[in-house]
């Protein structure tokens, strides 16, 4: 089965909350990963906290078109104990 974001919110500075279909469910520090044209945007806090849950990409988006795989967020997660 490959992973979909099922639900997302914002934690805090570059830190979001991630829910998965198979139940794994954690935090994502993307903090490392805003490099190159279509994420330097992101940089800026306000515009990083504008996501959605893409209902056919399965991931979260933002208004400038950016993404991240949902395979390669299911992969980076901190599973909350």
């Amino acid at each position: 089965m490959l992973p979909r974001v099922i639900q997302a919110r914002y934690v805090e500075e570059y830190i979001i909350w991630l829910k998965f279909n198979d139940g794994v469910e954690g935090e994502v520090d993307l903090r490392d990963e805003l490099w190159g044209p279509v994420f330097e945007p992101l940089k800026d806090q306000e515009v990083f906290r504008r996501f959605r849950v893409h209902p056919d990409l399965h991931t979260i988006v933002w208004e400038n078109e950016a993404d991240f795989a949902p395979e390669f967020l299911h992969k980076m997660v901190k599973v909350l104990a």
